[in-house]
């Protein structure tokens, strides 16, 4: 008898920020395929990484648990002791696969994944299937992927220096449909599909990056609460966290990102509108964490802000599902919900170790119960001396940074930019207390001591971003 669940398929990019959709409304950003994924789904208005770094967002996208509770809270190297997502989906019957990133601080078969083809990044010099695949075509050159002169995490922008078809994205679609077209597994399948863009380097092809620089773009929003430089400032390290650029570079490093964006959206419609992916299959999109873009004048990630903490999460079912479409649902939901979700969808039971709700309730609209906030953090912030913890229902967000014992309050419903800090607005305090108090909730009985369960405690200097009680 055929194996009739449904397939999944799991698109992930690295970075990018949660308004940076058409659908969002961006001012110049065009991402046709997604914004389609969108209208004719399911689309989640407030979604955020819990902890917006890339190893942490990515393990807890495959175990369904938290930060602290996956052990690592930074980027780094570490086992996962616990059932894993495409482990779970491998040993329920489904053939698992990944193409593109894994990150997840150990290799994606290690992970649970069956088979994949993969490279954390096109940065040169480690030995990788991207390398593998660019020494195959006769790019054998001295690091050749990094002979753009752009860093991995840098603010250099310029075009990528090859033909298109050797770019890191065009090397993940290209494996998205050998995989879709190549198969003859009758098996169910689940594969993850990972972008590294529009993740630094900025680096996307000549045709984006021109169309976008040749546009008027949206500025950084600053607010005063966070401003630390009162003029461009020149000379400053190439890998930056805290920026104030000159507007034509400001500009470049933008038409980089948006274009690197668009870019993504049309490699995603090789796979997903061309006739090559099976009717019997969910499309989930997500990104691991965003991006600040000079907002506030940082870049990176890291942060609680929206820019760095929000990020798109896209859900489309097959019809004979049954699941109501076309809709945004204004729930506050995070990585950690990935997991339980498509567990429970294709009848796997959901192992205990499981920190995240399945999302299927929500998503058939029966009602119920829903969580009240999401609780984030990171270890540690360059340039704060602190890490950071911050909780929000995506309409009032509560962040505090322990090592400074710093807190800010914002109403993003009138404020969706974070521009004024309200946490010492007198007709703000019942709001601010009710918050800190859920930051409290959510921090009670943690070993690093950040709350004696009344009060936020100061910690001096960053939170360590590894837990060997959780990993051992």
């Amino acid at each position: 008898m055929p194996d009739d669940r449904p397939n999944i398929l799991l698109i992930t990019t690295d970075q990018q920020r949660g308004d940076c959709l058409g659908i969002e409304g961006h001012p110049v950003l065009q991402t046709p395929y997604l914004d389609w994924v969108a209208a004719s789904g399911v689309r989640f208005n407030h979604a955020y990484s819990a902890c917006p770094v890339c190893v942490p967002a990515r393990r807890t996208m495959i175990t369904g648990r938290s930060a602290p509770n996956h052990g690592l809270m930074m980027n780094g190297n570490a086992p996962l002791p616990f059932p894993t997502l495409p482990g779970e989906l491998g040993k329920a019957g489904y053939e698992t696969h990944l193409v593109g990133k894994g990150h997840f601080g150990l290799l994606p078969t290690e992970a649970g994944f069956e088979t994949a083809v993969w490279a954390d990044s096109p940065r040169a010099g480690v030995d990788n299937d991207y390398q593998r695949f660019l020494v195959d075509n006769g790019i054998d050159w001295p690091r050749a992927s990094d002979a753009h002169g752009a860093l991995s995490n840098g603010y250099p922008a310029r075009p990528w220096h090859l033909e298109d078809r050797f770019h890191f994205s065009n090397w993940v679609a290209d494996g998205a449909v050998r995989f879709l077209t190549e198969r003859e597994d009758d098996r169910p399948f689940f594969l993850m599909a990972n972008f590294l863009h529009p993740h630094q380097p900025l680096t996307p092809p000549s045709f984006y990056y021109d169309k976008y620089l040749a546009m008027d773009l949206p500025e950084p929003c600053v607010g005063d609460w966070a401003r630390v430089y009162d003029e461009p400032v020149r000379g400053l390290e190439p890998e930056p966290w805290r920026v104030s650029f000159d507007p034509v570079v400001m500009k470049q490093i933008r038409a980089a990102y948006y274009g690197s964006i668009e870019h993504i959206d049309h490699q995603i419609a090789r796979f997903l509108m061309q006739y090559v992916l099976p009717s019997n299959t969910v499309v989930i999109f997500l990104s691991d964490h965003g991006e600040m873009l000079g907002d506030h004048q940082w870049l990176r990630k890291r942060n609680p802000f929206e820019a760095s903490a929000r990020i798109p999460m896209l859900w489309k079912f097959p019809d004979r599902l049954g699941i109501p479409q076309r809709r945004v649902l204004e729930h506050s939901v995070e990585l950690m919900d990935l997991m339980p979700t498509l567990l429970e969808l294709v009848g796997v039971e959901v192992p205990d170790t499981v920190d995240g709700k399945s999302l299927l309730p929500i998503l058939k609209d029966e009602g119920g119960d829903w969580r009240a906030y999401v609780h984030g953090e990171c270890a540690a912030v360059p340039s704060t001396d602190s890490g950071m913890q911050y909780v929000t229902d995506g309409k009032r967000k509560f962040a505090w940074y322990p090592g400074r014992d710093e807190e800010l309050f914002f109403d993003l419903e009138i404020d969706p930019n974070e521009m004024v800090n309200q946490v010492d607005a007198t007709d703000r305090q019942e709001e601010v207390a009710l918050w800190r108090s859920r930051m409290i909730e959510s921090l009670t009985g943690r070993p690093e001591g950040f709350t004696d369960g009344e009060r936020l405690l100061k910690r001096e200097g960053p939170t360590p971003g590894r837990r060997e009680d959780v990993l051992s």
